[in-house]
């Protein structure tokens, strides 16, 4: 069983529920204004029993929330999560009352059970007199069923169970601010894998008990909310990583960033810096160290733990609804004690993280982004629909991805054959990080794009389209074909595409298909895709007359090519002396049978490295006659 894949699903599907959060949190706030001195109280009150429900009904939300989140917002499966609380909690409180309760851990098994339910039966096929009950219509008629065994259970081991999690939960909260710690460092080392989710749920959701008006309220997110004066103390010290610390890190970042690079990455990461402050956003952050420097990553979590340990032994008992942003801690700031406390917490931390990162990336020499050629997280939100297709390639194609999802700041992808993705391609089309799991799961991270890049992969993927994928076909730096210097390619008079300044004297294929021309002289050859693409390499400018003097072709007119074969090796130096330039353009020359383009961003590449360059064509071509001889 891949246990690493479903946890990322699970704790994907947990974002889902926790969206209704900020909406009791922003009712609560405003139900505590002073309502009364207006001569309005009726208002005050609708709003603070319409933020109190969510609470109330937290569980079933995470029932039906999870249960969506696991079948692709399946809607019988999410009905049947819904009518599987109902009936559990009936039952279970009808035998025994209000004592015990699993609260939102007993939701989230419920919806996990739609969601298994849902996949193990969606394609069964009874006899045709009764298909009517076949396939998913069979999951709430299972659901019944398995939930009558499951409160049965519950409440035989039920008293049992009560006692164990009670034991649990005063032996966490009895190591007081050591415990607080490693909450702290285990939460963020978690960030990466996106694990924090199934790990938060346990201390937000579950965690101590409060009696609420004669409601019992578990979890340190719930009784903060509902008044508990012990609460918030897994929330608090969370605040001056957020708001302080992390974008104090972006600072840094722009600080030692290379001076003809810092105008874009100053863009850049002045706007991660105030997301994360404002909504405590932190992946655009954090990995832009986690995979240059991961010992930074694990000094960090030492110091977010160290963080909720001051703010346990100063007595501070802050909350959030989704997460330690400037607009939480306003908003939630009328129920916290010692609050304010905080934010010279938070500026102390601020500098800390400045004065450490500014000094570890220059004497270490991290390759943040900004000291190396081009930066890993870019703004290029317009460009998503033409770069998505590329992404899929470096994916490794549509028929190497069984599931893709996306959070809030990362794709998350099960694939067939993960060896089969270019790591070098993904961070050349934006990625941050690639983060393995193991059995093939995958999380890319895109940042805040991440979910329409998904949607636009979704398109392409369900579309019938005519896609043609270009490979680098040399090492060395891809440019835009206008900055070639000679006025015919420029001009695109030969066709479109993009070139290349090499760095090493080989050519290989960019594409799979037949050699249909080799020019005398060895500079230029002529490839033919299998979809009717037309394609010339041309090696230089001015190289014509060097008669093939410095070249060596490896295939012959005829030869059946595949992406990445070695076509012409050339000597660099003698080239780059008795020619123009050394710029290769890649050009189609029948352009006129492409309905759309994408390319890569114009940066370093590697040799056969996938996806620099896409077509799409406007019809489905096969074999049309050369243009080359």
């Amino acid at each position: 069983m891949n246990w690493m894949g479903n946890l990322q699903q699970l704790g994907r599907s947990l974002m889902l529920p926790t969206i209704t959060l900020p909406v009791a949190a922003i009712l609560l706030r405003l139900g505590n204004l002073p309502w009364d001195a207006m001569h309005i109280p009726q208002v005050g009150e609708l709003l603070l029993m319409c933020g109190t429900t969510i609470f109330t009904y937290l569980p079933l939300i995470f029932a039906v929330g999870v249960a969506l989140g696991l079948t692709e917002n399946a809607g019988i499966a999410g009905m049947s999560a819904l009518i599987g609380h109902y009936m559990f909690t009936v039952s279970v409180e009808h035998y025994m009352g209000d004592l015990f309760q699993l609260g939102v851990p007993g939701g989230i098994l419920i919806g996990l059970i739609a969601a298994v339910l849902y996949h193990r039966v969606k394609h069964i096929q009874l006899p045709e007199s009764i298909q009517f009950f076949g396939g998913p219509r069979m999951v709430p008629l299972l659901m019944g069923l398995v939930i009558f065994i499951l409160a049965g259970i519950m409440i035989q081991v039920g008293p049992m169970l009560e006692t164990g999690m009670q034991a649990l939960t005063d032996f966490i909260l009895g190591l007081g601010g050591f415990g607080t710690f490693l909450y702290g460092v285990i939460h963020r080392l978690l960030v990466p894998s996106g694990l924090h989710h199934v790990f938060n749920n346990f201390f937000w959701f579950q965690l101590g008990a409060y009696n609420a008006e004669g409601n019992p309220v578990f979890g340190d997110l719930p009784r903060y909310f509902a008044g508990d004066p012990t609460a918030g103390i897994y929330m608090a010290g969370l605040y001056p990583i957020m708001m302080f610390a992390l974008p104090a890190i972006a600072i840094a970042i722009i600080q030692e960033s290379r001076e003809d690079l810092k105008p874009k990455i100053r863009a850049t990461f002045l706007t991660a810096a105030f997301a994360c402050f404002l909504t405590g956003v932190t992946e655009p952050i954090e990995f832009a160290f986690l995979f240059v420097a991961p010992y930074l990553f694990f000094i960090h979590a030492l110091l977010s733990g160290l963080s909720m340990w001051i703010a346990y032994v100063l007595d501070i008992h802050h909350g959030f609804s989704y997460s330690a942003g400037a607009i939480d801690f306003l908003i939630n700031l009328h129920l916290s004690k010692n609050g304010m406390l905080l934010i010279p917490i938070g500026i102390a931390y601020g500098l800390l993280y400045y004065v450490l990162f500014r000094f570890a990336i220059r004497r270490f020499r991290i390759p943040t982004p900004g000291r190396e050629e081009g930066s890993q997280l870019e703004e290029w939100a317009g460009d998503i629909p033409y770069r998505s297709p590329l992404i899929l390639q470096a994916l490794g194609g549509k028929e190497n991805i069984k599931n893709i999802e996306a959070c809030i700041t990362r794709l998350r992808l099960t694939l067939v054959n993960d060896k089969q993705m270019d790591t070098a391609a993904l961070k050349l089309l934006g990625a941050a990080g690639v983060i393995h799991l193991g059995g093939g799961n995958v999380q890319v991270v895109f940042g805040t794009y991440s979910e329409l890049i998904r949607e636009e992969i979704m398109k392409t993927i369900r579309k019938d389209i005519h896609q043609v994928l270009f490979s680098s076909p040399m090492q060395g730096r891809m440019i835009p074909l206008e900055e070639v210097p000679d006025k015919i390619f420029a001009g695109k008079l030969v066709g479109n595409g993009v070139a290349f300044l090499p760095e090493k004297g080989e050519l290989v294929s960019p594409v799979a298909g037949k050699i249909v021309h080799i020019y005398p002289s060895l500079h230029a050859l002529g490839i033919e895709t299998r979809e009717g693409l037309q394609v010339l390499l041309h090696i230089g400018i001015n190289t014509s007359h060097l008669q093939g003097k410095y070249f060596t072709a490896h295939v012959k007119e005829g030869d059946e090519v595949e992406p990445g074969q070695l076509l012409v090796r050339f000597n660099l130096q003698k080239v780059k002396q008795n020619s123009t330039s050394l710029a290769t353009p890649m050009l189609i020359t029948n352009a006129d049978i492409v309905k759309s383009w994408s390319f890569a961003p114009y940066k370093a590449v590697k040799k056969g490295q996938a996806s620099v360059m896409s077509v799409v064509l406007k019809n489905a071509v096969t074999g049309g006659g050369s243009t080359y001889g």
